[in-house]
């Protein structure tokens, strides 16, 4: 017996996902590796400027990536593009596990950073292209959920080598961690072929025909008559004429709609890094240790962090589809400020040389709880809503864009953190705390919902729906309206209104 068509997709895109694994995992294991003894010796003692970047150059790397890889898979399709981040993250972790000194690691996380940085862009963007409109959420943050296995691993790993070497004496103890981290990317390069391509690339390149036969393989075991294929057939077929009367940069720098939508692509990505996750990813010795805790302890904490992170990402993906985008977004922004500000409090009444172990964990319980929140909202979705806000023509380079303000935000608190620390100390904290705060407003003022709308629907609904989203009386439908509408024959796109039956429409039908 097949498996049923949802089943089928939400597979693809979970393997499509498998470079996440990379992603988490290398944001994870840089934490256990940097204590290291040998590592230090090893990289010449660097100071802390030229720590930071050993952190911050896979940003850069992931940051430049995002300056060619929208106009690559738009040229060379979403497979193949995601093979090229797979082989150039794999160079650049060969480096970074050989390395015999500073420059060394420089250039290997540079490197990977340019391969995570595709790879993290590619995934949902292919993933929202393949998926029913009921389960696109549950497909698109898979990103976040992969990311957090990835790093779920990497805690146990760093740990395990840590305190196996006695301290990172050895140079095993961080080597072997570093070259873990290629083992995901071997099975994605080699078998990502086998998954179809997104449609609506297919589409978008004048195979109208592979476009159908590919909406008929992942959403109705293969039948390419089934209504609900024919119904999104035509309407992608339709979208396609209406996109390709502009230039795909043209229309998105050109539509006051698309430059709204790229503002919030980029707000979004922006106000992740503003919650203080990658000051906490990064530097989790050096917070903890302020509050008493030593640094084996603190890789043991990460440990059960990522547990709770992994809980938090599970369930995004199981009731993001009935829960929407807007509303948990808002809620785990403000969630996240609250633990900041209490967590500040705590560290600031208790430092380390009181040795008050109550507070000390009160402060875990607080970023804990942090890390409950981000995971289960603020980080899932800074992926998957940029690549439901935009039509075809200007997707991949919509998210490439938005994803460069995800990496450039990361790379400066990686940068400012380590100066932070060493001049204000936990006064840095409340920068989090009042940005929690201060997302969930902008959020609550500006992020329209996008739970459940079609792809080619999206421009329509970004047309009659008001900047400021509190005034808005639209009509935002549930997962499950609009596709139920789709498998009746339902067409609503504005150039093809129409009801179908089955086996009505075929390609030959649509060209213009």
């Amino acid at each position: 017996m097949p498996l049923s068509p949802k089943w089928y997709t939400w597979l693809c895109g979970l393997f499509a996902a498998l470079g996440s694994v990379t992603f988490g995992y290398d944001l994870g294991i840089i934490a256990s590796v940097l204590p290291s003894t040998n590592f230090k010796e090893t990289v010449g003692h660097p100071n802390s400027t030229q720590e930071g970047f050993i952190v911050s150059m896979l940003l850069l790397g992931a940051f430049s990536s995002n300056i060619y890889v929208g106009t690559l898979a738009d040229t060379v399709g979403r497979r193949k593009a995601i093979i090229a981040g797979c082989i150039i993250f794999l160079i650049g972790g060969t480096i970074q596990t050989a390395a015999q000194g500073l420059s060394w690691m420089w250039g290997g996380r540079f490197l990977a950073g340019m391969g995570i940085g595709m790879l993290a862009m590619l995934a949902p963007l292919y993933q929202s292209e393949i998926a029913h409109p009921s389960i696109r959420g549950r497909l698109t943050t898979l990103q976040q959920f992969m990311l957090g296995i990835g790093a779920f691993i990497a805690s146990f790993i760093g740990y395990g080598c840590f305190n196996g070497s006695n301290g990172g004496s050895t140079s095993w103890s961080w080597r072997v961690p570093l070259a873990i981290q290629m083992i995901p990317a071997v099975p994605l390069a080699f078998f990502i072929l086998a998954l179809p391509e997104s449609p609506r690339y297919l589409a978008m390149k004048g195979d109208e025909q592979g476009c159908l036969s590919t909406l008929a393989r992942l959403h109705a075991n293969g039948d390419e008559n089934d209504t609900f294929v024919q119904a999104e057939y035509t309407e992608i077929i339709a979208q396609l004429r209406l996109e390709r009367s502009a230039g795909s940069w043209s229309q998105l720098f050109g539509s006051a709609s698309n430059r709204r939508r790229l503002l919030l692509g980029i707000a979004l990505q922006f106000s992740v890094q503003m919650t203080g996750v990658s000051c906490i990813q990064y530097y989790s010795p050096q917070i903890f240790a302020s509050i008493g805790i030593d640094a084996s302890t603190t890789l043991g904490l990460q440990s059960g962090n990522s547990v709770i992170a992994l809980i938090g990402e599970a369930l995004c993906v199981l009731f993001i589809d009935k829960l929407g985008r807007r509303w948990p977004l808002i809620s785990a922004n403000a969630l996240s400020g609250l633990t900041f500000v209490i967590g500040t409090a705590i560290i600031a009444e208790f430092p380390a040389d009181t040795n008050n172990h109550h507070a000390s964990r009160a402060f875990v319980s607080m970023t804990w709880l942090f890390n409950l929140a981000f995971s289960a909202a603020i980080g899932p979705l800074s992926w998957a809503i940029p690549v439901e806000m935009f039509n075809s023509a200007t997707r991949a380079k919509a998210t490439a864009i938005t994803s460069s303000a995800a990496w450039i935000s990361n790379f400066m608190i990686a940068q400012v953190t380590p100066i932070a620390f060493a001049n204000v100390g936990w006064r840095y904290y409340l920068v989090f705390a009042i940005c929690g705060f201060s997302n969930a407003i902008f959020f609550w003022a500006f992020m329209p919902e996008t739970r459940g709308i079609p792809l080619e629907e999206i421009d329509e609904y970004f047309e009659r729906t008001p900047i400021f989203i509190p005034t808005s009386s639209g009509y935002v439908p549930d997962a499950h309206s609009r596709e139920n509408e789709l498998r009746a024959g339902q067409v609503r796109h504005g150039n093809a209104e129409t009801d179908i039956e089955k086996g009505s429409v075929h390609h030959e039908d649509l060209k213009a």
